[in-house]
């Protein structure tokens, strides 16, 4: 941990606000927790949770799940990707051997596509998306993979601890 995420006790009322508004429909994370630090930062990447919930719309929880996960395991994001295969496993599936569907699988080469070659997605795997789905839609998953790689970022430059809940769900190493 780089920096020490804040303790609701010792926070200002702003934070306390924004913290307890949160925790209604979301756990607190050390991640949001280190961003309450900066409460304008937390405001932003909590927008997060409407995109994932757009993305949801079009294409299920499930591959949204798919595609958040690959994003994540793709920039080897301990915090985020170990977040993912809680949910997967939770939901019965084994995040090392998911059977995906043609869209799932579009997707999550398109999330890892983002992270591994983000300057120019190879036109063949863009083209395969437009085929899918429309503009806006790419629009959408495209500003989606953004900001999980902007909370991977955030966990990997800050050196974010992982959740206690999130223990025992880590990749194992073979």
């Amino acid at each position: 941990m780089r920096i020490k995420p804040v303790e609701y006790e010792n926070a200002s009322e702003q934070v306390k606000r924004l913290w307890d508004e949160h925790e209604k429909e979301h756990i607190i994370t050390n991640m949001k927790r280190t961003l309450l630090r900066e409460p304008e930062c937390f405001e932003v990447m909590m927008e997060w949770y409407p995109l994932y919930d757009k993305v949801a719309e079009v294409v299920g929880t499930f591959a949204a799940d798919v595609f958040a996960h690959a994003i994540s395991s793709e920039n080897d994001c301990l915090v985020c990707s170990t977040f993912f295969r809680r949910i997967l496993i939770d939901n019965g599936r084994d995040p090392d051997n998911l059977v995906l569907d043609e869209t799932e699988q579009l997707l999550a080469d398109y999330g890892r596509a983002c992270v591994k070659q983000p300057v120019r997605v190879k036109n063949d795997l863009f083209e395969r998306m437009q085929k899918r789905f429309t503009d806006e839609q790419i629009v959408l998953l495209t500003t989606f993979a953004g900001m999980m790689i902007a909370t991977n970022l955030i966990n990997h430059a800050l050196a974010v601890e992982l959740d206690a809940r999130l223990l025992g769900y880590e990749k194992k190493e073979v």
